[in-house]
């Protein structure tokens, strides 16, 4: 279970790892969240991630399809945009200066 320390933490981080994500090719929301899992975010669930793929898709940050499935429903599918591109471009370079930042205190 996820701490309310730890959920504060990543609120901002999930984005730019979701969009990392699907930089690697189309993903549908239940792929995403196992592929989390498998990254060490143990504790995610859609309730948490369907929002932000919601929000990046809003933000034209991906886009996404419906496709037939043949395992039941059609799924969607996302993918990211050249907008997200470079919306995950920013990310990364603003959360290392950000660790960077945080590392420097510990050295202290």
């Amino acid at each position: 279970m996820m701490t309310i320390r730890e959920t504060q933490m990543l609120k901002g981080i999930l984005d730019g790892c979701v969009l990392r994500i699907i930089s690697d090719g189309e993903v549908y929301g239940y792929e995403l969240i196992q592929k989390l899992k498998q990254s060490g975010f143990d504790s995610v669930v859609g309730g948490t991630i369907y929002p932000i793929l919601q929000k990046l898709e809003k933000n034209g940050d991906v886009a996404s399809v419906m496709k037939k499935s043949l395992e039941g429903p059609d799924r969607k599918y996302f993918s990211i945009t050249e907008q997200g591109q470079d919306t995950l471009r920013i990310f990364w370079q603003e959360f290392s200066e950000l660790t960077d930042k945080v590392r420097y205190l510990w050295k202290e």
